[in-house]
């Protein structure tokens, strides 16, 4: 199986909590500045200064978030991958078991009528490992 999307849903929240933390340390930034009692040139300078910090703070904010959107998108893709991957498997056992199944029943019939090029092509099928990507592009009968 590949990778374990809820450690990395994990990671989408820190991204996310980051995110909301820098934003907020940039207001609380800009709160102190403009409290501070100081008046005159160079206090209008430094607040203006600050407003600018705070700016690019944000800025910073905005690509967790987008890291954030971006993983998480990337995650959906495992996920729905990953369940592709298993609906695929869950047919194709399904569909090798059957072929076996009827291949069985015509040898212990013994009168020597031979399985369906179908069922010979199912039965031959050899699986990836659970999980694999190969599943996806698997090719058998019925599938």
């Amino acid at each position: 199986m590949y990778g374990d999307t809820a450690a990395s849903r994990k990671r989408v929240a820190q991204l996310r909590e980051q995110g909301g933390d820098i934003r907020a340390a940039a207001d609380h930034l800009v709160a102190q500045a403009e409290s501070v009692p100081w008046r005159g040139r160079a206090a209008d300078a430094m607040r203006a200064r600050i407003k600018e910090r705070a700016n690019q703070l944000r800025v910073a904010a905005g690509h967790h978030e987008t890291a954030a959107d971006s993983l998480a998108r990337h995650l959906g893709e495992i996920d729905a991958r990953k369940d592709a991957i298993e609906t695929i498997r869950h047919k194709a056992d399904s569909l090798t078991g059957d072929a076996a199944s009827r291949i069985a029943a015509l040898e212990a019939e013994g009168d020597g009528a031979q399985p369906s090029d179908q069922d010979v092509v199912l039965a031959a099928f050899v699986p990836p490992p659970a999980g694999h990507k190969d599943w996806l592009s698997v090719e058998l009968p019925g599938l």
